[in-house]
């Protein structure tokens, strides 16, 4: 076992040699290597099943065992100051390394597919390898610092993928608004590192929580300075688990591949903030407040996070709220010292979003095939409908999902968000009020999202391509090649066979073309898609490809049995306190969790009571919306009812406006931050020209008119000399005078 251990440094490093190999041979060997394009993603899958082998042999070993193991190595030392890298095994780092790599895994997979007629495949590729390398890093680091460095990477890994697409505009501002937001927490969590080291001249996390909590028992800190740094440091978690007030960058991040949206900002980027708290919670614990601040975060989001998924029309936008509103319970359980509720709810959402979010990938891919890569369209959860019939597998898969998120039994979701609603009554009732509020609107949002998608029947959208409308249908070219618009008197076979020899589809023109049902029927057939071994046309969605849905599969699995890890039976058999023990040590908790079986029930049936509740509510408001054509101006529920209105329609519009609009958050930012600082750079620009360049330059004019008022002076006339001279004395007298008169 010791051996083992002794090797676990190779986990963040074993994905590194992709991304290095894809880089040289792009730039030594472009032709070769973009022609065998596909080995590197089966070498990225390779080597990530490796490190979940790995790491699964490890998890087994801790539960076995208890086990913590640490190795570092000094990297600089200088005086008494010391610097040291290694890495740190323990059920944190297992539990994190396995979600890692197994969702890592099945969106590699996935991706394959998704990505394949995009001239960007290697690049993504690349990417993806260099993010699991930092996050694997970032999950087996031994300190602070070594943290901070792959907080970083991670950082510039979800920059790229968020700005994949970068030359739309709208990716290109989402992956910088993403950075910029980030910065701001990361520089809380640097100031807050440092000032850690200063208390405690140490970074490694054993040290470090030793020689801190033995400061605090002999009260020798500065409490005011501590809890500052403590606030500091978990900015950082605010920031990268898009929690109030940091969480503007997530929604716009779904602006990337929807592969990047299921592993980045749905399993694992986003719970390096939780990960972070959960590791720090030694340190967290011991200061007086910091825990409220934590909780009171937590529920902020998850209140928010929830009201803002309400009335979002992008099918990956509502679940990034979503996600957002998961992400506030997690932090809500932490702050309450729920360390295992936590921890179980991390896992379950992770599987269960990310199965959320690649059945939302094949929605958009076969809504791609009718429109084009146009996320306003193929996105557009209103443009979207009756697509039961079409995509069952991705339909039924979708449903399980999000019945786990909606916490229905047996479902994952439902064992970990059950524990933290429990813990919330204990905690606070006012927190608790919120929380089990919050989980009645989760239901009512997944199943509007659900609704708008799969159910009912087919809408005006899909009408356009039946030839029931005139309406023409406007889309991004597929061929990569701007033109003129294509109508059905000026379209040619010819032209088509040449835009598809000239290369492949191109996702990145801004050219719109008008494209009617002859000219659909003509495309069809290069954009079929194969639907379990049959390869077919059609005018209508159809389900994805087979190493699409695979995935899709396999997290079905784990939405279904990975919450009855969590379920306390009793403690001989509660496998995931087993496994959480040593943490749970830290923490000074005890491992007892022992369960009172009718109190369980009473509770598990008053939340999921809640929860359908929420279904009712949008069932009623969403079901028959979409029954028929006709009703299509009611699609959002909260719609503007026109110039007669009553006291409960504003009341409707006012939640629809507060939602749609992102809750003014971003707005406000926009006008009193983005806004705000243009004003004070430009006060600045011009106080600096004008006032601090403006006096030594209006010195130096004086002194050029001086001196050419001197020079005139100066003509060499004795007759000026002696005008000036008595001029001078006479001006001088008279002043004389008049001071002594």
């Amino acid at each position: 076992m010791e051996q083992t251990y002794q090797y676990a440094w190779i986990i963040p490093f074993l994905p590194l040699p992709v991304p290095m190999l894809i880089g040289l041979g792009l730039l030594l060997f472009p032709t070769a290597t973009k022609s065998l394009r596909r080995m590197w993603a089966f070498q990225s899958i390779l080597l990530l099943s490796i490190v979940m082998i790995f790491s699964m042999n490890l998890s087994i070993q801790q539960i076995n065992s208890s086990s913590v193991y640490q190795y570092v190595w000094s990297w600089i030392i200088n005086n008494d100051f010391s610097l040291e890298f290694g890495y740190l095994i323990d059920p944190l780092t297992s539990i994190m390394s396995i979600l890692i790599t197994t969702v890592g895994i099945l969106v590699l997979i996935y991706s394959d597919n998704y990505m394949s007629h995009d001239d960007g495949y290697l690049r993504f590729f690349a990417y993806m390898s260099f993010f699991s390398t930092s996050m694997l890093g970032l999950v087996t680091s031994s300190n602070l610092i070594q943290i901070y460095i792959f907080w970083e990477l991670v950082g510039i890994c979800s920059y790229l993928l968020i700005g994949f697409w970068f030359t739309r505009p709208v990716a290109a501002k989402a992956c910088q608004k993403a950075f910029v937001t980030n910065r701001v927490g990361d520089f809380g969590l640097l100031l807050g590192i440092l000032g850690f080291y200063w208390i405690t001249g140490s970074f490694e996390f054993r040290d470090l929580f030793q020689i801190f909590n033995n400061l605090i028992s002999n009260n020798e800190v500065n409490f005011v300075f501590v809890t500052l740094c403590a606030v500091l440091l978990f900015a950082g978690a605010i920031a990268k688990s898009a929690q109030f007030p940091l969480h503007v960058w997530l929604p716009d991040a779904m602006e990337g591949p929807t592969p990047i949206s299921a592993l980045i900002h749905a399993a694992t980027m986003v719970a390096a903030g939780i990960f972070l708290v959960a590791r720090l919670m030694p340190l967290f614990i011991v200061i007086p407040h910091i825990m409220n601040f934590i909780s009171l975060i937590g529920i902020i989001t998850v209140f928010l996070g929830a009201t803002l998924a309400l009335a979002q029309k992008d099918i990956k936008r509502g679940l990034a709220y979503s996600t957002m509103s998961q992400l506030g319970y997690m932090m809500l359980a932490l702050g309450m010292g729920s360390y295992r509720s936590a921890l179980f709810h991390l896992i379950t959402h992770a599987y269960s979003k990310a199965l959320l979010f690649l059945g939302s990938g094949s929605v958009i891919h076969s809504m791609e095939t009718l429109v084009g890569y146009c996320p306003k369209k193929s996105q557009n959860m209103v443009l979207m409908g009756g697509l039961t019939k079409h995509i069952p597998i991705t339909k039924n898969s979708f449903l399980l999902g999000t019945l786990s998120l909606c916490g229905i039994p047996p479902l994952a979701c439902f064992w970990s968000k059950d524990e933290i609603l429990n813990d919330s009554w204990l905690y606070s009732p006012s927190f608790a009020i919120i929380a089990w509020s919050t989980a009645g609107l989760t239901a009512f949002y997944m199943f509007r999202i659900y609704l708008l998608t799969f159910e009912g029947h087919l809408n005006v959208h899909f009408q356009n391509y039946s030839g029931k409308s005139n309406t023409p249908l406007y889309s991004i070219s597929l061929w990569g090649k701007e033109g003129s618009k294509i109508s059905n008197k000026n379209f040619r076979l010819g032209t088509l066979l040449k835009m598809k020899k000239n290369g492949r589809p191109s996702f990145f023109s801004n050219k719109v073309y008008k494209m009617d049902e002859n000219v659909r029927n003509l495309i069809q057939p290069f954009l079929s898609i194969p639907n379990f071994g049959n390869t077919k046309t059609s005018l209508y969605p159809y389900e994805s490809d087979n190493t699409m849905l695979f995935p899709i599969l396999i997290l079905i699995l784990f939405t279904l049995f990975v919450g009855f890890l969590g379920i306390p039976f009793n403690q001989d058999v509660d496998i995931l306190t087993k496994w959480l023990t040593p943490s749970i040590n830290l923490l000074h908790k005890n491992s007892n969790n022992s369960i009172d079986w009718y109190e369980f029930c009473k509770d598990a049936v008053f939340s999921v009571s809640i929860a359908s509740f929420g279904i009712f509510i949008a069932f009623f408001l969403y079901k028959p919306v979409y029954s028929s054509f006709q009703n299509l101006d009611l699609i959002n529920s909260f719609v503007k009812m026109g110039p007669k209105r009553n006291f409960s329609d504003k009341i409707k519009n006012a939640i629809y406006d507060w939602s749609y609009n992102r809750g003014y958050i971003d707005a406000f930012y926009g006008t009193f931050l983005t806004v705000g600082m243009r004003k004070l750079a430009e006060f600045t620009h011009f106080f600096d020209r004008r006032i601090i360049d403006g006096i030594p330059n209006g010195v130096g004019l004086m002194s050029f008119f001086v001196a050419e008022v001197i020079k005139s002076v100066g003509g060499g006339r004795i007759s000026s000399y002696l005008f000036f001279y008595f001029s001078y004395v006479s001006i001088f007298l008279l002043i004389y005078y008049f001071l002594n008169f």
